[in-house]
């Protein structure tokens, strides 16, 4: 009997009408194999995984192959993205069995969990075999088997235990991260490594951040070469917006077309930064353009943001978004459709299968006439308008707790970066004020809905779906993205409740996922337990759960004034600090946040009955420093701290800036706040 048919998830639904006796992660599965004295099949996958849905249907849809796993095993399936827990520990078993992993993810184990053979995705031919096999060893060689499988969980504790070196995460280290990340960095292409390629958000916050401390030109150059290389190429979606989950390639040209919430909220952050550090107008079109993207395509009204777009349609990728000359002049035209043609790569011969092209931005249009401007947009909007009478991606509408928090705080800086950036003037001022509407009520969504329904008894939950929370609990990076977004939440808006829930997600942290030396765990201490205890402190597609509650616990403290907050922040940081010294690509969001601390942060309150479109705010935008708080509103304003016991000065608004908890004199001229901030 398959019993995903009430399961909350999008791919375990996807996977409801197999003949394979599929259970959820529970208990009452591993007492069934107990019982049956067989062992379990726990295949790991998520809706938007192309080879998921190659393996599924291959084997898990075929009547032959299912008899095997039905006769012989208890097959339990598992969304990554809803139990990131069990993922990562079975991840590192695979990896430490295999010397890689990936997805669909393919673990058998003994009744008790403990896996003893591991691996990814199988064709139908080699996972009948393997069945056969593993079938034999357990009747036959088990004393074998379950030694394999003491061994992989040694090898798993070992690799997720805690502890170790730390050390200060000091302008020393953070300024070799950012040199090694030079030497690795591909001068041609951008970004970092080969194929497959995959946008590098975190080290281009931390690279952005360290320009900002150390003037670096070195640093700035590389955000802008690899935001300009992936912006033009067919990574990012030249009608719609937003980006794919990687390049198969190594420079750009053909995605994997899924498109994670996770990514883009990331580099939404990075492009918005780039365009409030430098005004480059292509960063500003691809922010407004990415933000848009998050509204339009995965927020759902009252609810908050969808985790991801499939990256198949009909189980074909890229289906939706290729196209030929043909295709183009019969939308556009024959002239226009030549002008396109040469305008995105579009070529007889193809970039991509069957003759079919990834669109990209072969020339430079940002700059150009605004007549060509003009055309170019108008071709965009007739193409697009095309687009969507084709079939598209299914979308897995199930919210993520830490993506949406995510998501949240770029929309939040973007909000912030676009009030000082925008004027009425402006080409696009009409299209970014939309922009400006639509993304705020997603943000505010998102933000009412992790606290509503995702924030249970006090704890967080880890996902939810049409507005019924799921059983998983949250993890440390649902905690520390969450609280991370309620501080954007409160600095943007000024109300009280958001840093207030803040506090309260990271009270939990502290309480529930520390560990010893300094660091977190990845689950809390009364959590379902596992064959191990995951604590995995490097940044991978999203930030680590320890960075990610590393940058809420120094933002709360900036906000608050609270020191013991600052003090958990730089203990766990001290026990990443040797990551980023050694492997910075693997700890951009930890050297992030080590910029801030670095920093100061600074806190900057403004104190005025009238915030929007206050000069000093726009400076305080403008001119912030690295991880720097902002807020602003009347003295005194109830829940805002940084308000407290600050007058204005004769009446007018007036600005505070502090550094580590040290204050300048207050000023109510914006000259005066933009040199205390070190700005020109």
């Amino acid at each position: 009997m398959n019993r995903l048919a009430d399961a909350t998830s999008p791919y375990l639904l996807q996977h409801a009408d197999n003949p394979v006796d599929w259970w959820p992660w529970c208990e009452e599965a591993f007492a069934e194999a107990r019982r049956r004295d067989v062992p379990v099949i726990i295949s790991v996958g998520y809706a938007a995984c192309h080879w998921c849905h190659v393996m599924a249907h291959e084997s898990f849809e075929d009547e032959s192959v299912a008899a095997l796993m039905n006769r012989d095993f208890v097959s339990i399936k598992v969304d990554r993205e809803e139990r990131p827990d069990v993922d990562a520990v079975y991840m590192t078993a695979t990896q430490a069995m295999t010397g890689q992993g990936g997805w669909p993810m393919t673990v058998f184990a003994a009744p008790d969990g403990t896996p003893f053979f591991c691996g990814t995705y199988f064709p139908k031919p080699n996972f009948v075999r393997l069945l056969e096999s593993v079938t034999t060893a357990w009747r036959e060689q088990r004393d074998d088997v379950l030694r394999q499988g003491a061994a992989v969980v040694e090898a798993v504790g070992g690799a997720q235990a805690v502890g170790g070196p730390t050390a200060p995460l000091e302008a020393t280290l953070l300024d070799a991260a950012a040199d090694q990340l030079a030497r690795e960095y591909d001068e041609t292409n951008g970004g970092f490594g080969g194929a497959p390629k995959f946008p590098p958000h975190m080290n281009l916050l931390f690279l952005l951040r360290h320009h900002q401390r150390t003037g670096s030109a070195r640093s700035l150059e590389i955000v802008r070469h690899t935001c300009e290389a992936m912006a033009r190429g067919g990574i990012y979606d030249q009608l719609a917006g937003g980006f794919a989950r990687y390049s198969v390639d190594g420079h750009w040209t053909v995605p994997h077309f899924e498109k994670m919430l996770y990514d883009n909220a990331l580099l939404l952050r990075a492009y918005t930064q780039l365009w409030r550090l430098t005004g480059d107008p292509l960063a500003r079109r691809v922010a407004r353009d990415t933000a848009r993207f998050l509204a339009d395509e995965l927020h759902r009204a009252g609810e908050g943001f969808a985790s991801a777009l499939d990256a198949d349609t009909q189980g074909v990728e890229g289906l939706t978004y290729v196209w030929t000359p043909a295709q183009l002049a019969e939308v556009l035209g024959e002239e226009d459709g030549r002008w396109a043609a040469d305008l995105f790569g579009v070529t007889g011969t193809g970039t991509f299968e069957h003759g079919t092209s990834v669109l990209r931005l072969a020339r430079d249009v940002d700059d150009a006439d605004p007549a060509v401007r003009a055309r170019w947009q108008g071709v965009v909007a007739r193409l697009l308008a095309a687009r969507d009478t084709r079939p598209q991606p299914a979308r897995d509408d199930k919210v993520v707790a830490a993506w949406n928090g995510l998501a949240i705080t770029a929309i939040a800086e973007f909000q912030q970066v676009a009030a000082v950036h925008v004027r009425p003037d402006d080409e696009d001022a009409n299209l970014m004020d939309g922009v400006l509407i639509v993304t705020d009520g997603a943000m505010r969504d998102a933000a009412e809905h992790l606290a509503t329904v995702h924030l249970v008894d006090g704890r967080l939950r880890r996902v939810s779906r049409d507005r019924v929370v799921g059983e998983p609990a949250g993890v440390l990076e649902d905690y520390g993205s969450v609280a991370e977004a309620f501080c954007a939440m409160h600095q943007l808006t000024g109300e009280g409740r958001w840093l207030e829930l803040a506090g309260r997600l990271l009270d939990v942290a502290l309480e529930r996922f520390a560990a010893p030396g300094g660091g977190f765990y990845d689950t809390a201490d009364d959590a379902e337990r596992l064959v191990s205890r995951p604590a995995d402190p490097t940044d991978n597609a999203t930030p680590s759960g320890r960075s990610a509650v590393i940058a809420a616990l120094v933002t709360y403290a900036a906000l608050t004034g609270e020191t013991r907050y600052r003090e958990a922040a730089e203990a766990a940081l001290a026990t990443v600090a040797p990551i980023v010294g050694r492997h910075p690509r693997f700890a951009g969001y930890a050297a992030t946040v080590g910029e801030a601390l670095l920093s100061g942060p600074y806190e900057i309150a403004v104190v005025t009955d009238q915030p929007s479109g206050e000069p000093l705010l726009a400076a305080a935008y403008r001119h912030a420093p690295p991880g720097a708080v902002i807020v602003a509103g009347r003295a005194d304003q109830p829940g805002v701290p940084l308000l407290a016991d600050r007058p204005m000065i004769d009446g007018r608004p007036t600005a505070y800036a502090c550094r580590g908890f040290v204050c300048e004199r207050p000023v109510t001229a914006a000259d005066d706040l933009v040199a205390q901030l070190g700005g020109r």
